[in-house]
């Protein structure tokens, strides 16, 4: 089986309310794209990378007014995707929901949400978790903005396993205004971004621990080396999320590869334009990790470079699409279950 883990920047405004595709020539949420040119190029991905699961990550908006499930299966059907059916859990304010998108002659899926709001260890990923983040003997009280999404899964052959999507909380300093301002947002956003990985990872060590098959999926919007504040800390969201020696951890060969080196090319997942050097930067920052009793099933895991990757590289009109449609690329995962 093959899946996939792929963050579409401003999906949501491909879509009206009704869940129909704006087709059209007007801007998306994309830096001198149309939704035309858009919707063309997610096409062209989705159904070049044919995977039998997609955790879509900043999926479209769904509240009382939009449907999300909605946008997502009729962008399926509009363009013949054979993963036909989509989920979503716990919904956020944030107009960028995580969900799963998938075939389902190929495996089942429910929203599976194990922890109570209440539990003080690792509570269900739509209350609040407390613990002291600056050290000084008071616990603060930490959210999601964007809850994970826990599911229990089967496939077809019927094995059984756990799957969690997540989009941690961005390091960037929004907002901020001058050096001193920049520096305290970006350490008060890493502090809330490990705390949200320690939460994570609270909920990881349970399924770990009763031996199940768990497969996590997501943007971290972290690894290894991606700002100077890391130090400060000590270990990056990756790590607190993956679990360290001794303990069941999990795995993912990208995140292990750039762990491994302090100088040197690394794989990335996502590419930005910064307008005040006017130039891009590359970053690692989407992953497919699994647990051990899965891994020796994990044939390979493969990130859709445009650059990078041969075949996408090669391939220019896959190349183009996958540079127009996000600022992410789609990372996939083929394993025998």
């Amino acid at each position: 089986m093959r899946f996939a883990c792929y963050n579409v920047e401003w999906f949501d405004r491909l879509f009206d309310d009704a869940g129909k595709l704006l087709n059209d020539g007007g801007w998306s949420g994309r830096r001198d794209v149309t939704r035309a040119q858009q919707i063309a190029a997610l096409a062209l991905v989705f159904r070049k990378i044919d995977a039998d699961a997609i955790m879509v990550i900043e999926a479209p908006d769904d509240h009382a007014d939009r449907s999300g499930t909605r946008a997502l299966e009729g962008f399926a059907e509009a363009f013949g995707l054979r993963t036909s059916e989509a989920l979503i859990g716990f919904g956020n304010t944030t107009q960028q929901e995580i969900a799963l998108l998938y075939d389902p002659s190929k495996l089942s899926a429910v929203h599976d949400p194990i922890a109570a709001l209440d539990d003080a260890a690792a509570p269900r990923f739509d209350g609040a978790f407390h613990i002291d983040l600056d050290i000084d003997n008071r616990e603060d009280e930490v959210t999601f903005s964007k809850p994970p999404l826990e599911l229990a899964l089967e496939t077809a052959r019927g094995t059984k396993l756990r799957m969690i999507g997540a989009h941690l909380k961005s390091k960037a300093p929004h907002g901020a205004r001058g050096r001193d301002e920049v520096m305290r947002f970006s350490i008060a956003n890493r502090r809330k971004q490990l705390a949200q990985a320690v939460w994570l990872r609270a909920r990881i060590d349970g399924h770990l621990g009763a031996d199940e098959h768990l497969m996590l999926l997501g943007d971290l919007n972290d690894g290894p080396g991606l700002d100077e504040y890391e130090n400060l800390f000590g270990r990056s969201s990756v790590e607190i999320i993956l679990g360290e020696a001794g303990c069941p951890c999990l795995f993912d060969p990208h995140a292990a590869r750039a762990l491994a080196r302090k100088i040197g090319g690394a794989p990335t997942t996502a590419r930005f334009f910064l307008k005040q050097d006017n130039r891009f930067l590359q970053a690692l920052l989407d992953y497919i990790m699994v647990s051990d009793n899965l891994r020796a099933k994990a044939k390979s895991w493969r990130i859709w470079h445009p650059f990078d990757d041969p075949e996408c590289w090669e391939n220019e009109s896959l190349r183009n699409a996958l540079l127009t449609a996000s600022d992410h690329f789609p990372v996939t995962l083929d394993i025998d279950i």
